[in-house]
């Protein structure tokens, strides 16, 4: 039982705890939240933290709070980190934060304000360049259209002298915007990117170079290359965009998005709107979007340059692999990665399966695959890039679809000759029609890969593929004819029918006498016993034979089970004993 202090002290409480934030300013709930924690009442600051996120707060009234107050600021960072108990809560008032952050950095009015704050007092000057940079890529759609505007002449020298202060994150923009019409402010595009000094632009710089109709504008990209890289000036166009393109491929640290956000803007030249555009995309396949873009430079720049085409479509399966949706601009109907993969020629999807394996990228290692496997003839198939054979290779990939589908891709085409690893296409189609990886890949993919993989083994042994040995998946084969799909269980006959074994030939004659067994898989297996029969002899039991004698001479079973045995059983080609008594059998007298 409580007593009277007890209970006073009891009520206290209560009321301390549910009057958190209750009707309090946000300053008052930012002070309280980063005072209780501070002192380690994670308690009553988780209370004021979650009235801050209640409130719904303005975004930029949250961040100048949290600009306001440095050292507050790193406590939240640090409880972020390091606090299981104020984590979350810490989390989502940073997002408030950051969203202000966005907010006030991406602003068109601010942004605007800026440029024209360019053109007033040096330290006017001073304060818009250090707030445009910090507007980063969104300040320079506003800074290109302020300089096209011939009513803004006397401003174009302080906006051209703040364009590459803007630093790296302009680079993507001002790429872009090298597609305009207009020379002059084309012109001050090139020296700012050379000025700013990143190699990302040295592509789009050398592309000037060599095709721009301005004789004037060819040589300020040479020397804005020369500030960049001198050697770059050696280098086609084509070569450096690729080069490019393979950066973004690879996820370098030197073309990576702004950390703070979960999404990254592509930027286009709107030729139509002379205006700079762009559109978000998840961060989590701008670079791979980024690389399909690069490589369609470099196909701009030379048309023969196939390794961007290869680069291309593995860049677009990696896409997909992320499971985004695919961007916006790509507009309405616009075909999967696979579409593109299949009308490709060999050569190029090689390229690209070589650079997927040794990246141990196993979604676009069988998208590859896939598309050699639909449209791939042997010779295509077994290509070679230096001493290595993509497809081949892929046989001993670690990813058990990978192998599966190299094995089908290989084996479906019909392979004449010996190589190295020409055993492992047998031995993965066995392991996929056996128990092997059903357990990983879920019952609806085993079933797809075991059929692919028995009417290719089907093939390989109608056509006596001199180099794949299906004899050596003879075990898996009988298991199958025990399948639960009657479907694999007649190809599984129909392929042991075609080896000379004696077990295979029993494991036939077992599918067709068993009683557990559809009276359709049973035909069948009569079928496939008498094709075996023909092409390799008589192998069965004496006991087998006798079964089937029974069934054939069996008044009770049905006609059709009797007509497909006696079929068999006269490929057999039995002593003649044989045939006599099953005619006297049936004999009235």
């Amino acid at each position: 039982m409580f007593d009277k202090k007890s209970m006073i002290a009891f009520l206290a409480v209560v009321i301390c705890f549910s009057g958190v934030g209750i009707g309090q300013s946000l300053e008052d709930n930012w002070d309280d939240f980063l005072h209780y924690t501070a002192i380690g009442r994670l308690d009553l600051a988780t209370g004021y933290g979650e009235a801050i996120i209640a409130a719904s707060p303005d975004p930029l009234k949250l961040l100048a709070l949290s600009e306001s107050n440095p050292n507050g600021y790193s406590i939240l960072l640090r409880m972020n980190a390091t606090s299981a108990e104020l984590k979350d809560v810490s989390g989502k008032i940073l997002g408030i934060i950051e969203e202000g952050r966005f907010i006030r950095r991406t602003d068109p009015r601010i942004i605007i304000q800026e440029i024209q704050r360019l053109s007033t007092t040096i330290r006017g000057r001073i304060a818009a360049e250090q707030r445009l940079k910090n507007a980063g890529e969104y300040a320079v759609p506003y800074m290109l259209a302020a300089m096209a505007d011939p009513d803004r002449k006397t401003e174009f020298a302080n906006i051209t002298g703040a364009l590459p202060k803007i630093g790296r994150d302009a680079v993507r923009p001002l790429v872009a915007a090298l597609q305009m019409n207009n020379v002059g402010v084309k012109a001050e595009v090139i020296r700012a990117l050379g000025e700013i000094g990143y190699m990302q632009s040295a592509g789009y710089l050398k592309f000037v170079m060599e095709n721009d109709e301005s004789g004037l504008l060819r040589q300020l990209a040479g020397k804005a290359i020369e500030k960049i890289d001198p050697a770059a000036l050696k280098v086609p166009a084509a070569q450096l965009l690729f080069r490019l393109a393979e950066s973004y491929y690879d996820h370098a640290e030197s073309v990576a998005p702004a950390a703070e956000y979960d999404f990254a803007n592509i930027w286009f030249w709107d030729a139509a709107a002379g205006k700079l555009v762009c559109q978000k995309v998840d961060k989590s396949c701008f670079n791979e979007l980024m690389a399909m873009r690069s490589c369609e430079w470099a196909l701009k720049a030379d048309p023969h340059t196939g390794s961007a085409i290869a680069l291309w479509l593995a860049a677009f399966f990696k896409a997909e692999g992320t499971g985004v949706a695919q961007p916006a601009y790509f507009g309405q109907g616009h075909a999967d990665a696979m579409t593109y993969a299949t009308t490709a020629g060999p050569e190029y999807l090689h390229e690209g399966l070589d650079r997927a394996l040794r990246d141990k990228d196993a979604y676009v290692s069988l998208g590859l695959v896939e598309a050699l496997a639909a449209n791939a003839g042997e010779k295509s198939l077994l290509y070679r890039i230096g001493t290595e054979q993509p497809l081949v290779k892929a046989l001993s990939f670690e990813d058990r679809m990978v192998r599966y589908s190299a094995a089908i891709a290989i084996g479906q085409a019909g392979p004449n000759g010996e190589f190295v690893g020409s055993s492992l296409i047998i031995q993965n189609l066995a392991e996929a029609i056996g128990a092997g990886g059903r357990a990983e890949l879920g019952d609806a993919l085993a079933d797809v890969y075991e059929l692919r993989a028995i009417q290719v083994m089907l093939k390989l042994a109608t056509t006596r593929n001199p180099v794949v040995d299906v004899s050596q998946a003879r075990d898996a084969l009988i298991a199958a004819t025990s399948n639960r799909r009657a479907e694999m269980q007649t190809l599984a006959g129909e392929v042991l029918a075609r080896l000379a074994s004696p077990d295979a030939q029993r494991a036939i004659a077992d599918m067709a006498m068993s009683e557990s067994n559809s009276k359709a898989v049973r035909i069948a297996a009569f079928a496939a016993l008498s094709v075996s029969a023909k092409l390799n002899a008589r192998q069965l039991t004496e006991e087998q034979i006798d079964a089937m004698y029974e069934l054939i001479g069996s008044d009770s079973a049905d006609p059709d089970l009797r007509s497909a045995a006696a079929s068999a059983y006269g490929a057999l080609n039995l002593p003649s004993k044989r045939v006599k008594d099953l005619i006297l059998d049936q004999a009235k007298s």
